[in-house]
C-alpha cells in the first residue's frame, strides 16, 4: 500500500532502512538539505539522486552534491522529449496562464513523474520522493501524477508538514560545508527557488513574493538581458502545428527553442510576472523569463487565425483555458486535459505555414503571415460583392 510523504519525521531511519529511495534532484538547495537529512539518519541507505535534464543543465550542479554525500547519481536527458510532448503541445493551447504569464513547471512535472516511476520498477526502488511544499502547485502536480500512474510505493514530499525555513536549510548546509556546492554551481540557487528548463527560467521566494512591490534583481534575468540594438527579422516556420523551422531552416526542437531564447531574449522580450492561485485559493506571485515561448505562442495564434475559421477558433479559445486549468492543477492525465488535447491536437492540423517578425526593443512587429492553406485574401477589393 502506497504510503505518502509529508513530513521530515516520515523519512526515520526504519523507513530508509525497509525502502530503496529515488529523490528527484535538480542540485538545489532543497534537494541538498533533503539528502543531507537522509545522510544523517542512516548514512549508509539505498538512495539514487535522479536527475531529469530538461535544457537547464542540472546535471553537472547536482552531481557535485551527490559526490560529497556518497548517493548514486543519474541523470536522464528528457529535453526532446519535453520539448516535443509537453512544451510544443502547450503552444498549440496557447497554455497563458488567465492570460498573463506561460505555463512552465506544470508541464515539467507529470514528465519528471513519468520517468522516476519508470526508473523504480525498472531498478527495484521502493519510494520516490520530491521536495515541493505546500505553497507550490508543484505539490499537487507531483502526487496527483504518482496517483495516476498508481505507483505502488511511497511517495511524496518531506517539506508538506512542518517544514524547516529556507534561513535553517541554508544554516544547515553552511555547517556541512554543502552549500558551497550549491551557490558555486547556480548563486540564486541559495537565495531564490529556481525551476530552470530549456522553455523557461523561473524563480520565486526572498522578496518576490509581494505584488504590492515588486522589485526584480536584473541580476536575475539571464536570458533577457538586453544587448542587442539593431532591429532584425527572424521567420519561424510551422508543420501541423509544431514549430520545425526557423529562416526556412529546420532545426532539431531544442536547436529551434535555444536559438529563439537566445534571439530573442537579446531584445529583453519574454519577461513575465503574474499570479497563481494554490490550493487554499490564495495567490502567489512568480517570476519568469521565456523568450522564445513569446515568440511562438504568437505565431502560432497568427498563423492558426489565417487557417482556422473563426466559429472553431472560438470553441479552441473556451477549451484552451480548461486545458490550461486541468494541467495547473496536476491533472495533466486525467480524462479533461486529454480530452481537450484531442479537440486543439486536431484543429492543429491545419496550422501551417509561416510568420516573420521584426524584432526590436519595442517588441515583436509582425511582417508577414503565410498560411499553407489561407483563409484570408491578399486584397479586400477582390472580394464578390453581394
Amino acid at each position: 500500500m502506497s504510503k505518502i510523504v509529508v513530513d521530515l519525521a516520515d523519512i526515520d531511519e526504519r523507513f530508509l532502512r525497509k525502502n530503496r529511495v529515488i529523490c528527484l534532484f535538480s542540485g538545489g538547495l532543497d534537494g541538498t538539505y533533503l539528502l543531507h537529512h537522509i545522510a544523517s539518519v542512516l548514512p549508509s541507505a539505498s538512495v539514487l539522486a535522479l536527475t531529469i535534464e530538461l535544457g537547464g543543465g542540472d546535471g553537472l550542479r547536482a552531481g557535485r552534491v551527490c559526490d560529497r554525500l556518497g548517493f548514486d547519481h543519474l541523470v536522464l536527458d528528457q529535453t526532446d522529449e519535453f520539448l516535443t510532448g509537453y512544451a510544443f503541445p502547450a503552444i498549440a493551447a496557447q497554455a497563458v496562464y488567465l492570460g498573463t504569464h506561460p505555463i512552465s513547471a506544470s508541464l515539467t512535472r507529470p514528465l519528471m513523474v513519468q520517468v522516476a516511476t519508470a526508473v523504480a520498477h525498472e531498478q527495484g526502488y521502493d519510494a520516490v520522493l520530491h521536495t515541493a511544499d505546500g505553497t507550490q502547485n508543484s505539490l499537487r502536480r507531483f502526487n496527483q501524477t504518482f496517483a495516476a500512474l498508481r505507483f505502488a510505493g511511497s511517495y511524496g514530499s518531506p517539506f508538506v508538514v512542518d517544514a524547516p525555513s529556507r534561513e535553517k536549510k541554508l544554516l544547515k548546509l553552511a555547517d556541512s560545508g554543502l552549500l558551497e556546492l550549491v551557490e558555486r554551481s547556480r548563486p540564486e540557487s541559495a537565495r531564490y527557488s529556481t525551476d530552470v528548463n530549456l522553455w523557461c527560467r523561473e524563480f520565486e521566494a526572498d522578496g518576490l513574493d509581494d505584488p504590492e512591490r515588486i522589485d526584480v534583481p536584473e541580476a536575475l534575468y539571464e536570458w533577457t538581458t538586453p544587448t542587442a540594438t539593431e532591429p532584425v527579422e527572424v521567420e519561424v516556420s510551422f508543420q501541423r502545428g509544431v514549430p520545425v523551422a526557423l529562416d526556412g531552416r529546420a532545426l532539431p526542437a531544442a536547436d529551434l527553442v535555444r536559438s529563439l531564447n537566445a534571439l530573442v531574449g537579446a531584445y529583453g522580450l519574454g519577461r513575465y510576472i503574474g499570479l497563481e492561485e494554490i490550493a487554499n485559493g490564495q495567490k502567489v506571485q512568480e517570476v519568469r523569463e521565456m523568450p522564445a515561448a513569446h515568440l511562438l505562442l504568437d505565431a502560432y495564434r497568427r498563423l492558426e487565425q489565417a487557417s482556422v475559421d473563426a466559429a472553431t477558433l472560438r470553441e479552441k479559445i473556451h477549451l484552451e483555458q480548461i486545458w490550461v486549468h486541468e494541467a495547473v492543477e496536476g491533472r495533466w492525465l486525467g480524462p479533461l486535459r486529454t480530452a481537450a488535447q484531442a479537440f486543439i491536437g486536431s484543429i492543429a492540423q491545419a496550422v501551417s505555414g509561416r510568420v516573420r517578425y521584426r524584432v526590436s526593443g519595442a517588441g515583436l512587429t509582425p511582417r508577414a503571415v503565410i498560411a499553407h492553406n489561407p483563409l484570408y485574401v491578399r486584397d479586400r477589393v477582390e472580394i464578390p460583392q453581394p
